[in-house]
């Protein structure tokens, strides 16, 4: 097949879909080997950089994407509300990026406070799911990342948020949740979300390092005592 008629191929399928498709997808309605079409693909990616929408890579796909210097006045445009992550649910999605599949005890655990509605908000939103059951008394249900997580942030996978070990040291069983969680069957549910808070991948690391540390002093402060004696038996009066 001549180049440009794969072009046009891949350029019309991408434009017609409203999520990320697959290299290998690609190859199979276009009727081309793998390699090729991500030629093909590499050829239109620079050929729209400079222009009002882009192709890119993100959560395990290809997809036609508005160009960022345009958000503005798309925004303006459309006259949409964009979500706006609250440093809640901040906390809690990274939790759940970084840790899953975990727990709603787990996450309450470790933020001290009551996360049903916050859960319920990333819920609703498309950003979580519930990814199965964890096998204990109660069978508590195991929350994970969604597609749109990764289309949401410009993510491929995973393995592209920043990396929690170059904040703080966690054990290997919390970081064994960085593999991407598998997708089920249902399609994740769409919507208008705009654009991602600008910050939140770079401090999105960080954020959960001070909770991580903060959970660990609250384990150190109980060890202490009731008796107000601070470590090393130095009499310590409350503030």
């Amino acid at each position: 097949m001549e180049e440009s008629k794969l072009d046009m191929i891949l350029e019309a399928i991408l434009f017609v879909s409203r999520t990320p498709v697959p290299t290998a997808g690609l190859a199979k309605t276009a009727g081309a080997g793998a390699k090729t079409v991500g030629e093909s693909l590499e050829r239109l990616r620079e050929h729209y950089a400079t222009r009002g929408f882009i192709l890119e890579e993100v959560a395990g796909g290809w997809q036609f994407r508005t160009h960022p210097s345009c958000a503005g006045v798309l925004k303006e445009y459309l006259q949409t509300r964009p979500v706006r992550l609250t440093k809640q649910s901040i906390e809690t999605l990274s939790m759940i990026a970084y840790m899953q599949p975990v727990t709603k005890a787990r996450i309450e655990e470790i933020r001290g406070v009551d996360s049903t509605g916050v859960l319920k908000f990333l819920m609703d939103h498309g950003f979580v799911r519930i990814i199965g059951k964890k096998e204990e008394p109660g069978r508590p249900f195991l929350y994970g990342t969604t597609k749109y997580f990764l289309e949401f942030f410009g993510l491929k996978n995973l393995t592209d948020m920043p990396r929690l070990e170059e904040q703080i040291e966690l054990s290997q069983e919390e970081l064994g949740g960085i593999d991407q969680p598998q997708e089920g069957e249902a399609a994740e549910e769409e919507g208008e979300h705009g654009e991602p808070e600008e910050d939140f991948l770079k401090e999105i690391s960080g954020l959960l390092g001070d909770m991580k540390k903060g959970d660990e002093k609250k384990g150190a402060d109980e060890e202490t005592g009731a008796a107000g004696e601070a470590p090393g038996g130095l009499d310590h009066e409350p503030e």
